[in-house]
């Protein structure tokens, strides 16, 4: 028998101030392993038929997901799943294991809901992911999030992606491409019109091929940074109209650490996320939807803290949210507060 709302509820609240005290990356380990042990104990999350959107052809039970980085490798897909995302982005995952950056590789900034990491790609490969996926009884949507391994020269980052979307193709129901990770050497270079051409004109033809394998067409979107200028992103707009991805993720973290405000010691390196996130990243939401149109989807996140963030990301132009310090911070209250305040 499932034990009331409240009692699960209470104990995950119960947890996170602890859980703030330890180092992030463990607190962030001893979290998701918590809550796969209390999942059976949660209840099923109730969702409002009308909370839910159509977007590049999937069906979202609301707008609000996880987004990747927090269940790099689908361990812990069915608990976090439960707590009622519609949608969680699992990795970014790489075709081979690799350890990441050296710890320690994530921060706190004391008294703002930040992080500061550089965690640079930390995956169990892409084989660990896919054999995750096949035990799941997760029913929302999954979304993969691809990238290269760190010591793939940047040249022949298409053959990773390439790789990784052929493992991952018949599992997944969208591919995230991510190429504005701040904390893998040179991928931004990526996101320039060589880059992006070269990376989403393989993965287009190889989607071909699969999609006549499998008898399905699996969307694929396209992950970019917040540290882009006004000119940089009409440029970076008018190769997503010629390349007409399925849709954009906007934004990853900033390297731009200045919008703290406050000098940092030199060990405080990495991409930043959170609250000081949140304007920079509607700016570049708010000028893709310009330039792209009402018709071409838009994942927004950053800096989701609140309601009134979601809110403000939506009327942005974004079509769907997704969240991740503000969970970190805030846990599943930051989730029921977005689900309450979406309109009817």
């Amino acid at each position: 028998m499932r034990r009331a709302p409240a009692v699960t509820r209470g104990i995950a609240r119960a947890a996170l101030p602890l859980l703030t005290r330890l180092d992030p990356e463990l607190a962030h380990d001893l979290g998701l392993a918590g809550l796969k042990w209390i999942r059976p104990l949660w209840p099923a999350p109730q969702i409002r038929a009308e909370s839910s959107v159509l977007c590049f052809g999937l069906r979202f039970a609301h707008p609000v997901g996880l987004a990747a980085g927090f269940d790099k490798n689908g361990d812990y897909l069915d608990a976090l799943g439960a707590l009622g995302f519609s949608h969680i982005e699992l990795g970014t995952v790489t075709p081979r294991p690799q350890p990441g950056n050296p710890k320690p590789r994530m921060f706190r900034i004391p008294g703002s809901l930040t992080l500061i990491n550089r965690m640079g790609f930390n995956n169990k490969g892409v084989d660990h992911l896919i054999a995750q996926l096949s035990r799941s009884r997760y029913r929302g949507i999954r979304g993969i999030s691809i990238g290269k391994n760190f010591d793939t020269p940047i040249e022949n980052a298409q053959d990773d992606y390439v790789a990784c979307l052929r493992k991952v193709y018949a599992h997944a129901d969208y591919v995230a491409v991510n190429v504005s990770s701040p904390n893998t050497a040179r991928l931004r270079e990526l996101q320039d019109r060589d880059g992006l051409q070269r990376i989403v004109g393989a993965l287009l033809e190889e989607r071909v091929v699969l999609q006549q394998r499998h008898g399905r067409r699996v969307p694929f979107l396209v992950k970019v940074a917040p540290d882009l200028s006004e000119a940089q992103v009409s440029a970076l707009a008018q190769e997503l109209r010629s390349l007409q991805p399925d849709g954009v993720i906007a934004t990853n973290t900033s390297s731009d650490l200045s919008v703290l405000g406050k000098p940092l010691p030199p060990t405080l390196s990495g991409g930043l996320s959170g609250a000081p996130l949140h304007p920079r990243s509607l700016q570049v939401i708010a000028q893709l939807r310009s330039e792209l149109g009402t018709g071409f989807p838009l994942v927004g996140v950053g800096g989701i803290v609140s309601a009134e963030a979601a809110r403000e990301t939506l009327r942005a132009g974004a079509n769907l949210l997704q969240v991740y310090t503000g969970f970190a911070y805030r846990g599943t209250d930051l989730l029921d507060e977005i689900l309450q305040a979406l309109p009817p």
